[in-house]
């Protein structure tokens, strides 16, 4: 994947924003991921009538198209629906910007592509409030620098986990991240046989005895 991203981003200053809201349960109701795009943020787009509600960011044109959210903290709590992932996606979101983030949210995210980036609440402070600002909503995320860069010049630096930013590197979920260890995974189990010669292959020696004392 490409290690910079830009774009504008839309601020989103609430707390707890949890995944009910970023998708609600209505939409869960689908046999594959399509169509999700319409479900993100659903309650806070639109009214009751489904007409969209102006005065939300997302339905601003300064901000159509923005590809960047940078949000308050405990941004995905709630609920492990996916789906919350999937439907940022799909609206065109490729990262979120917060001081933190809900556990079980994050690793979807980080098996997703999706990139979550974490900055003291004083940095996502000063970064809502340029972005909130139709003059400085465009904001860069190098990740191999570990940089956040807003169109005023102001930055923030910022850690990922080396596994994390790999994956996201290399566009890789958690699967294709471990197939690319087996040989350590071979090792390892190698390794375990030998300390523990007597747990290897217990499910089937116990069904064979069953077996036998069944013939007998």
């Amino acid at each position: 994947m490409n290690p910079i991203i830009e774009g504008v981003a839309a601020p989103l200053p609430f707390s707890n924003l949890d995944t009910d809201q970023i998708m609600p349960k209505q939409f869960l109701r689908i046999i594959d991921k399509s169509g999700l795009d319409r479900g993100l943020l659903h309650d806070l787009r639109f009214d009751a009538d489904g007409a969209p509600r102006p005065g939300f960011v997302l339905n601003q044109p300064a901000y159509a198209g923005a590809s960047l959210l940078v949000a308050g903290p405990n941004f995905g709590c709630g609920s492990s629906r996916e789906h919350a992932v999937w439907g940022l996606q799909q609206f065109g979101i490729r990262a979120v910007i917060a001081p933190s983030f809900g556990e079980i949210f994050y690793f979807n995210a980080v098996n997703n592509g999706l990139l979550l980036i974490s900055l003291a609440p004083a940095e996502v402070d000063a970064l809502l409030a340029r972005v909130s600002n139709m003059a400085t909503n465009r904001v860069a995320i190098d990740v191999a620098a570990g940089r956040v860069s807003a169109a005023d010049g102001w930055s923030a630096g910022f850690t990922l986990p080396e596994r994390h930013r790999q994956m996201y590197a290399q566009g890789l979920d958690m699967v294709g991240a471990s197939l690319q260890r087996l040989d350590e995974v071979a090792r390892f189990e190698a390794a375990h046989w030998a300390r523990h010669p007597w747990m290897k292959d217990v499910a089937r020696q116990v069904r064979d005895r069953l077996d036998a004392g069944r013939a007998d």
